[in-house]
C-alpha cells in the first residue's frame, strides 16, 4: 500500500469564515433555494438589513462533535442581551435568542419559512419488494441498524423533506440529510429526560441547515448536533454510525429490511427527481464554477469545495478528512491515530448514485459508497488488502469482507467490524465546521 501524507492547514490558514458573497448574490440564492424547495408559494426574503450589527466580543464554541455520556445533558451558558440590530426575524419564535453560541451574523435564510421544508414526523415503511417499484438499485438510501431491525431513508425522500423524525426498536432517531452540504447525519433524539421532535427552520449556517425542536424551539446545527441557540444552547446530541449505500445493496444486506414510503398522500413532491440538477458539478449548474450557492465565506483551499470526503470524528475530538477521490483508487485505505490509538480501514465499492448530479437519482452518475470500521476484531489488528479479483481480504486470515464490514468467507466469516462514527460530505462544509481537521492524500 502507497504511503499517505497527513496534511495540516495551510501557514496563515485560518479556517474562520470570511463574508465575500455579495448582497445581490445572497438574494439571488435565497430566491432559487426558496422556488426549487420549499414546494409552495413562499415569498422571498432579503438579506439581513444594512447597519446590521454583528455580535461583539468573543464567541463560545460550538463544543466537539462527539459527546459523553451517550445520552446528551443540558449544558448552562450565560444570557446574552442582543447587540444592535437582530439579523434574524423572531417574531415567529418563542427561542430565547440571548442564549446561543454563535454570531448571530452567520446566520442568513435559506428563503422557505419554518417548517417550509416539512419534516416527517409520522413516518411510514414499506417492504423491499414494494420499494423496488421505484427505487433502482443505485438509489442512495441512508442505512440504519438498531434492535436487528434495519431501515433505509432514500434520498429520494430526504431531499424534499431533510428530517424524519423515527423510532427503531425503541430508540428515538433523526434522520437529516441536508442536500447543500450532502451532509447525511443520524442522531439519538433523546437529551436528558426530553425526548426531542425537529423540524426546518427555514435558516442556514455555512450553508448548512439549522434544525429546530418543537418542544424547546432551540436551534440546532445539523451538521454538528450542536445546539446553537435558545434554552438548550451547548447540549450536543449524539450521532449514531450509518452508512449511505445504493438501495441494492441494502437489499442484499438486509432482505427483511424496512424502507421509508414516500408521503404520496400527505404532500406533493416530485419524489425521485433532483430539484438540485447539477449542483455537484464543477463548471455547471448551480455550483457556478465553484461559487457556492449560500456559503457566505472562503472553502477551505486543501481541496476543491465540492469535493466528497470521507468525514471521521474520533473521541479524542481529533478528525480527519478522506477524499473519495482517493478511496475509490485505492479500494481499501487504512489509517493509523497519530496517538497510537488502533486505526480504522476505509472499504469503497461502486453502485451508488448521485443526489445531487442528474435530475433523476436513480440513474445518475455512480459515485461509489464507502464504510469506515475498526480495524480490531476481538482484540486483534488486522491489516487489509484488495485481492487480484478484487475482493477486500485481511492479511491475517485472508478473509473476505464486504461493505457492511462483515466477513463473507474465511476463517473469520461471520464476523463484522465495528462501523465508525463517519460521513460523505463535501470538503467545503467539513472544512467550515472543523477547520483543523486532518487531510490524507497520497504522496
Amino acid at each position: 500500500m502507497q504511503a499517505m501524507q497527513h496534511v495540516s492547514p495551510p501557514i496563515g490558514h485560518t479556517g474562520r469564515i470570511r463574508a465575500s458573497m455579495q448582497p445581490l448574490a445572497v438574494v439571488w440564492a435565497i430566491a432559487w433555494l426558496a422556488l426549487l424547495v420549499a414546494g409552495c408559494q413562499v415569498p422571498v426574503p432579503t438579506a439581513p438589513p444594512e447597519g446590521s450589527v454583528p455580535e461583539a466580543g468573543a464567541v463560545a464554541p460550538a463544543g466537539s462533535p462527539i459527546e459523553d455520556p451517550p445520552i446528551a445533558i443540558a449544558r448552562t451558558v450565560e444570557s446574552r442581551p442582543i447587540e444592535g440590530r437582530n439579523p434574524i426575524n423572531t417574531r415567529a419564535w418563542s427561542t430565547d435568542f440571548t442564549k446561543r453560541t454563535i454570531d448571530l451574523s452567520e446566520i442568513i435564510s435559506g428563503g422557505p419559512p419554518k417548517d417550509g421544508i416539512p419534516s416527517l414526523d409520522t413516518p411510514r415503511f414499506e417492504t423491499i419488494a414494494d420499494a423496488e417499484d421505484w427505487l433502482t438499485d443505485t438509489d442512495p438510501v441512508i442505512v440504519y441498524e438498531h434492535g436487528g431491525l434495519a431501515r433505509a431513508y432514500p434520498l429520494a425522500v430526504l431531499i424534499w423533506h431533510e428530517i424524519v423524525n423515527d423510532e427503531i426498536a425503541g430508540r428515538p432517531v433523526t434522520v437529516t440529510f441536508c442536500p447543500l452540504c450532502n451532509a447525511s447525519v443520524v442522531f439519538d433524539r433523546r437529551v436528558g429526560d426530553m425526548v426531542l421532535d425537529f423540524g426546518t427552520t427555514g435558516s442556514l449556517r455555512h450553508s448548512d441547515l439549522v434544525m429546530y425542536d418543537r418542544q424547546t424551539e432551540t436551534w440546532w446545527q445539523q451538521f454538528t448536533g450542536a445546539a446553537i441557540i435558545g434554552e438548550l444552547a451547548s447540549t450536543q446530541l449524539t450521532f449514531l454510525p450509518s452508512q449511505v449505500l445504493g438501495f441494492g445493496r441494502f437489499r442484499d444486506l438486509f432482505p427483511a429490511g424496512e424502507v421509508l414510503q414516500r408521503p404520496l398522500d400527505q404532500f406533493s413532491r416530485n419524489y425521485g427527481m433532483n430539484p438540485y440538477v447539477n449542483y455537484d458539478t464543477y463548471g455547471n449548474g448551480l455550483s457556478r464554477n465553484e461559487n457556492l450557492v449560500l456559503f457566505a465565506g472562503e472553502p477551505d483551499p486543501r481541496l476543491k469545495p465540492l469535493d466528497r470526503v470521507v468525514g471521521i470524528l474520533f473521541p479524542d475530538h481529533s478528525s480527519v478528512a478522506i477524499p473519495f477521490d482517493l478511496v475509490r483508487d485505492r479500494t481499501v485505505v487504512q489509517y493509523d491515530l497519530p496517538n497510537g490509538d488502533p486505526g480504522i480501514v476505509v472499504f469503497f465499492e461502486e453502485g451508488m448514485s448521485s443526489s445531487l448530479s442528474e435530475a433523476n437519482i436513480g440513474t445518475a452518475r455512480d459515485i461509489g459508497s464507502v464504510g469506515v470500521f475498526s480495524r480490531v476484531l476481538n482484540g486483534r489488528l488486522l491489516q487489509f488488502e484488495v485481492a487480484d479479483d478484487g475482493t477486500v481480504r485481511d492479511a491475517q486470515t485472508g478473509s473476505s469482507w464486504n461493505i457492511r464490514g462483515e466477513a463473507t468467507a474465511g476463517a473469520l466469516q461471520g464476523s463484522t467490524l465495528e462501523l465508525q462514527t463517519a460521513f460523505d460530505h463535501f470538503w467545503f462544509a467539513w472544512a467550515a465546521f472543523l477547520p483543523d481537521t486532518e487531510l490524507v492524500a497520497a504522496n
